[in-house]
């Protein structure tokens, strides 16, 4: 039995942690702030409840199957895991309106033609078999393997194929994601749609590899899930709670100041207060420049995926909170995406802080959950944007002045949304920041293949034998899934040693 120092209670961390526990392991996790979850939080005020992270869960069978190995009870008996449907509507620009169902590519098709006009579906659903190509090529050493050592393959193969084009009699591939909506799409709003997948993540679809059609492609193929009974902060407590009964202890309110070594090769943590702690391993679930820090020297070698300069600055989550009087109507969507009208100036302002554009592009979340409001007169909503890295919310009232934006764009989706606020909670990257240690909360995106190997994430494994990154700074990725993925990877090479070869 060894003994595991687990640093940061994220769900990549808490994830490692319970099947390292498991295993036999003698498993302590230290959080630095008073809670588990990472980004995964609630805000709660005046009986409304608030996802202030991820609000819906793609590839669910990450979790299936982390709650299947690491006991008897399967995850949907310890939350109330639901299909979200329709899966997304979106409102584009030129007020067109359409409603995506949940995991039917068919009815998506039928969907698209109805709003867009014919031949709109057929181009998605020929996207979509595209898509799926590039996801079974990229799938296991992405997601399911740790990172190859010779990753630099990854980094040069594009797995999304080349199109035939009949008029130039010749193949061409698509190098970027706006290339695939502008050859292949062939519509700005199918353009718009493709494209705010990669928002979502703070991704600039300009030089987004095209192998980030993966994202859509998950969640049309996998769906999109909810943990109904007071969101996916839940899915955090049912996670905290299995690594409890499995034995693992967690102390909250508990920095990890430095990693100690001895020998060559991490040997404990050393806390905020001085106390020594020792280990055998150490997993710490916390962003590149903190985790170097704690080391006292640099982490990467000359053959490592580095974190990406520019991915240290990664975009961040810009929300409001909005408590709000009266009932959610019939028919109201969990989620709407309301499409920028001018995605230039947004993107712009993504990759260079400037002026906001006149109006971005918001998702707004209004699960149709009781325990998120007082009482049936009354519903709870999320408004989100990705912002850039480096603005100073706090200055001349920029934030509330965003927010505004935010609230005029989200009245396409919420009927007389302004005249409904009983109250709002502005929360900037740096609140995001402040709850999860990330700097100036920046959110991580998952790993995707092509691109010069910028979209990677840092091994696993560090040249510190012992030492092992977990969460989304580290292979696979940012996101609710990638995490959870990362957690598995990470048990599986303490417990098995340097050849595992993931999961099977």
């Amino acid at each position: 039995m060894a003994r595991i120092a687990v640093i940061g209670a994220g769900m990549g961390a808490m994830a490692a942690a319970a099947r390292l526990a498991v295993a036999g392991h003698r498993v302590t996790v230290y959080e630095r702030t008073e809670t588990y979850g990472g980004a995964l939080r609630r805000r709660e005020r005046d009986g409304f409840s608030f996802d202030t992270g991820p609000g819906l869960l793609t590839l669910p069978a990450v979790y299936r199957d982390l709650f299947v190995k690491t006991g008897r009870e399967p995850l949907e008996d310890c939350v109330d895991l639901v299909r979200v449907d329709p899966s997304a509507r979106h409102v584009f620009a030129d007020g067109t309106r359409v409603s995506l169902p949940n995991t039917s590519r068919a009815g998506v098709v039928a969907a698209l033609d109805e709003a867009l006009g014919a031949g709109a579906g057929r181009r998605w659903g020929d996207f979509l078999v595209r898509a799926r190509e590039a996801w079974d090529r990229a799938r296991r050493p992405l997601l399911e393997e740790p990172l190859w050592p010779n990753w630099q393959v990854l980094a040069e193969r594009e797995p999304y194929p080349a199109v035939p084009h009949k008029r130039l009699l010749r193949t061409r591939r698509a190098a970027t994601l706006a290339e695939v909506g502008a050859w292949e799409l062939r519509d700005p709003r199918l353009a718009a749609l493709l494209e705010s997948h990669a928002l979502a993540h703070g991704l600039d679809p300009r030089d987004t590899p095209a192998s980030a059609a993966v994202l859509p492609y998950m969640e049309y193929a996998f769906g999109t899930w909810y943990v109904r009974g007071g969101g996916l902060r839940e899915l955090a407590r049912a996670v905290y709670e299995r690594c409890l009964a499995r034995g693992v202890e967690f102390r909250f309110d508990t920095g990890v100041a430095r990693i100690l070594e001895e020998d060559g090769r991490a040997a404990g943590v050393e806390l905020d207060d001085g106390t020594v702690s020792e280990a055998d391993h150490v997993v710490a679930g916390v962003d590149p420049h903190r985790l170097e820090r704690m080391t006292g020297h640099p982490l990467y070698g000359d053959d490592d995926v580095r974190p990406d300069p520019a991915g240290l600055r990664r975009p961040g989550r810009f929300t409001v909170l909005l408590a709000l009087r009266g009932p959610r109507e019939s028919g109201a969507a969990h989620r709407t995406v309301v499409h920028a009208p001018d995605r230039t100036a947004e993107l712009d302002f993504l990759t260079a802080p400037g002026s906001p554009p006149a109006r971005p592009t918001v998702t707004v979340l209004r699960p149709d959950d009781p325990a998120l409001r007082p009482d049936a007169e009354h519903e709870s909503a999320v408004l989100s944007a990705a912002v850039p890295h480096g603005v100073d919310w706090g200055a001349g009232g920029a934030g509330e002045r965003f927010a505004d934006l935010l609230v005029e764009a989200a009245g396409a989706a919420v009927p007389g949304l302004r005249e409904r606020v009983l109250w709002r909670e502005v929360r900037t990257p740096d609140d995001f920041g402040e709850e999860t240690g990330a700097v100036r909360g920046g959110v991580p995106a998952p790993a995707l293949a092509a691109g010069r190997g910028r979209f990677l994430h840092p091994a696993n494994t560090t040249p510190l034998p012992g030492l092992y990154r977990v969460g989304g700074w580290s292979h696979p990725g940012g996101g609710l899934p990638h995490a959870g993925m990362s957690g598995a990877l990470v048990a599986g090479l303490i417990v098995e040693g340097p050849g595992f070869q993931g999961s099977q």
